[in-house]
């Protein structure tokens, strides 16, 4: 029988360990961020073009590489990180696995440009899917440059798999924060097709926090600080008022890596037990710092998952350190009965103020027929007499008023109506959101959405991962009835917005939109004006506590059984409920 079994290979290799090594175009930011900042840099800088697809680009100011170590950098097994297998257990930096640029050089077009501080010339080599076409010296900056193209250019079945642009630029960005947010030393700049998305200046680590996610970020932070033999636990928590429903911001970093565990943000949930509302999840930013010997970082290829030697301990001390955080730093207002509640008035040079002034006339007779006209008619005349709507009756606009049946609400949060079958009790903000969207889609499909120009624009302040959330998807946001004005780096001006909603709720509504965007990967139109239509009628419908008049709920319950799908809001969650005669009956014995 002959021999089957051969080696295969080294690109062949190369291209199989790049299936677990290079997942996506965030995979390949990770890898040379981290690089990066294992050279030594203070400066790094990060160019992509159609979500890392076409260009990924990396420029730092790190100690660079000789000619020699240019070239065995993208062998397979070369790293400069480990020469025993000892050094797993005690790894203090990131880009330690020597498959990462090899695997890289595959699938893709490469080409570095490195020197060393103290050489007077650099290198230059070009590599495509692992075969070096070009090497030459060149005359180069002090550091690396490394450029990533046309990712999986060889391998047209892994490119097919890869997502839009703008949900790959979403991983990316992700990727560029959790290295920007652990070296807060690092300057650190993202450009996305020719535009600064990111431009973090070095600072202590509340203000390379504030510099990622805003400057309205610094009120909702609350400093951590515990420090044991097994554990040093420093970084943030947000407030409890301002969390959210999805998981943006939570970050976990162990000895200046980012890792993901849900053992300790279980440790985090009983911290704030009692303090979050439902189905929401905390915001924080928790750096621990842990002997290298009692960790293992070596148990999964993405390097994201660590074992602890004593996790039982870690989970005690993050949750006590927490809650004493949070009991310390509590801001709530406080009323203090012992203080002078008295307000300073300003004085100033004006008269003080005198009472007006009275005219009575003594010779007027209500009985006079000569005077009880008092020629007011003429001021009235070309008028044409004009009925003014009740203003809870313009709750909606329909001039169909459904009598047939007694409408009764309850706790101003549910109407209560009869049909022959028995009680149905409508949840009346289910039922208008219900309304609302239907009646959004339509509106979408017609292209008919109705508008209210502010005669005083809004101005919505973001950060820039927002804006990078939000430019794509304004053109949607205009097909909802919005208008956008002048925008800067920090503000949003907003002219126009649909007519279900309020001014107050703009800005919230916003942020909720963008977070549910951030949270799905579909990029299709009309799933998107799905969304946003669900989201606009979340915030337009009227909210628990408004009193409706009673032609207003059986206008409510009229519209609600003529939509497509009346017993569910867009959100899933039931509308009514009813009660039959013989649910009342066995209820009361009868």
């Amino acid at each position: 029988m002959p021999d089957i079994i051969s080696l295969l290979p080294d690109h062949v290799a190369n291209q199989i360990a790049a299936g677990e090594v290079i997942q996506r175009p965030a995979s390949v930011v990770k890898e040379l961020l981290e690089n990066a900042v294992d050279a030594g840099a203070t400066s790094i800088k990060l160019i992509v073009k159609d979500g890392g697809k076409t260009l990924i680009q990396v420029i730092d100011n790190g100690n660079g590489m000789t000619t020699t170590d240019a070239r065995l950098c993208f062998e397979r097994h070369a790293t400069s990180k480990i020469k025993k297998a000892e050094d797993l257990f005690s790894i203090t930096t990131k880009g330690f696995r020597g498959e990462a640029l090899a695997s890289i050089a595959a699938i893709s077009q490469v080409r570095l440009r490195t020197k060393t501080k103290n050489a007077e010339i650099g290198t230059e080599i070009s590599i495509e899917g692992s075969e070096v076409k070009d090497q030459q010296a060149v005359a180069t900056e002090t550091g690396c440059s490394m450029a990533v193209r046309n990712l999986f250019y060889n391998i047209p079945a892994r490119r097919n798999f890869l997502k839009s642009n703008n949900v790959e630029q979403r991983h990316i960005i992700d990727e560029f924060q959790r290295v920007a947010l652990v070296h807060h030393q690092i300057r650190f700049e993202l450009s996305s097709n020719d535009a600064v998305l990111f431009q973090l200046e070095p600072g202590n680590l509340r203000q390379r926090i504030v510099q990622v996610f805003g400057k309205n970020t610094n009120e909702k932070l609350v400093p951590v600080q515990e420090s044991t033999d097994i554990l040093q636990l420093n970084g943030f928590v947000f407030k409890p008022e301002f969390s959210k429903k999805s998981r943006q911001h939570q970050f976990f970093f162990v000895n200046d890596r980012f890792v993901k565990s849900a053992y300790l943000h279980h440790a985090v949930l009983a911290a704030f037990e009692g303090l979050l509302g439902p189905n929401m999840q905390p915001g924080y930013m928790l750096y621990l710092t842990v002997p290298s010997e009692t960790i293992d970082v070596n148990i999964h290829p993405t390097k994201t998952e660590v074992k602890f030697e004593d996790d039982h301990a870690l989970y005690a001390i993050i949750r006590s350190a927490l809650k004493h955080s949070l009991g310390q730093f509590n801001v709530s207002p406080v009323l203090d009965f012992d203080s002078n509640q008295s307000f300073d008035v300003p004085m100033g040079s004006k008269p003080p103020s005198q009472s007006p002034s009275i005219q009575v006339d003594r010779n007027f007779n209500p009985f006079n027929e000569n005077q009880k006209g008092n020629d007011w008619q003429p001021l009235y005349e070309g008028l044409q007499e004009v009925t003014i709507p009740s203003q809870k009756e313009q709750i909606f606009d329909d001039d169909r008023i459904n009598t047939h049946f007694p409408t009764l609400q309850f706790h101003k949060k549910y109407i209560i109506t009869t049909r022959a079958e028995g009680l149905i009790i409508i949840h009346q903000q289910r039922a208008h959101q219900r309304v609302l969207y239907e009646s959004l889609i339509r509106q979408i499909k017609q292209r008919s959405v109705p508008s209210q120009v502010l005669a005083f624009p809004i101005q919505v302040e973001m950060n820039q991962q927002q804006f990078a959330e939000f430019t794509p998807h304004q053109k949607t946001l205009e097909l909802m009835g919005f208008s956008f004005g002048n925008t800067d780096s920090n503000s949003l001006e907003i002219t126009a917005i649909h007519n279900s909603l309020s001014l107050n709720s703009v800005p919230e509504f916003l942020s909720n939109m963008l977070e549910n965007l951030d949270n799905d990967p579909t990029d299709e139109e009309s799933h998107l004006s799905q969304m946003m239509a669900k989201t606009m009628s979340k915030y337009g419908a009227i909210g628990t506590g408004t009193e409706l008049h009673p032609s207003a709920q059986s206008r409510l319950i009229e519209d609600l059984f003529s939509c497509d799908e009346p017993s569910r809001c867009p959100e899933g969650k039931a509308i009514f409920a009813s009660m039959t005669d013989k649910d009342i009956r066995n209820k009361l014995n009868l």
